[in-house]
């Protein structure tokens, strides 16, 4: 009897080291994932939190100071697509008018995001889909090459003002802009300046 005592005795220490063991092993798992998520990650965990077909508005903080509500369509390596539905009232005369504008938002003109406690966990969530697709891997000059193909008429903010035209070309750092009015077409006798802006600039890009 004593060695049967003895051996339940082993067994359940044995069991709990190994309980123990995994516990660690996957304590150290958790925090090596942390340690590799971007903020790409955490805006997508926070748009597509509830398991919904569609995404949720993400509060975010842009470098500038300002706050802007933005509901993603589409996120591609540093930048988001998507839906402005509200900005602060310190916006100037372009961003007073661009309640559910479509934007494009370099993560690199991002400050930060704001959450409640009830979404952080939402934000740390893993990618239900983690194979790599294209779109992970386009950058920003190719979408702002798309809007210039399209002649699109777009306000570009930066730190110090707004522009509002059509872009011209993109270059490797830099864009250029035919500055007209909203409400005119790209044409010579609407072009008030031409400017290069550098990308490193660009905090936001409003669709009109």
């Amino acid at each position: 009897m004593r060695w049967d005592n003895l051996f339940d005795d082993l067994e359940g220490q044995l069991e709990h080291e190994l309980n123990v063991d995994d516990s660690d092993a996957r304590a150290e798992e958790e925090r090596l994932r942390l340690g590799r998520l971007a903020v790409r990650s955490r805006l997508i965990g926070l748009s597509r939190a509830g398991g919904g077909t569609g995404t949720l508005p993400v509060r975010i903080v842009l470098v500038s100071g300002e706050t802007i509500l933005v509901r993603p369509a589409t996120f591609g390596r540093d930048w988001l697509a998507g839906d402005v539905v509200s900005a602060d009232t310190g916006m100037t005369e372009h961003r007073s008018q661009s309640a559910l504008a479509m934007c494009v938002l370099p993560f690199a003109a991002i400050a930060g995001v704001v959450m409640t406690p009830e979404q952080i966990p939402d934000s740390l969530a893993s990618e239900a889909d983690s194979a790599a697709r294209l779109i992970d891997r386009i950058g920003l000059p190719f979408v702002l090459r798309d809007l210039c193909r399209r002649r699109k008429t777009v306000v570009v903010h930066m730190p110090r003002g707004a522009l509002t035209g059509t872009i011209d070309r993109v270059g490797r750092d830099h864009l250029d802009v035919a500055v007209h009015p909203a409400d005119s077409p790209r044409r010579a006798h609407a072009v008030t300046e031409y400017r290069i802006v550098p990308l490193a600039q660009i905090q936001l890009v409003l669709l009109r």
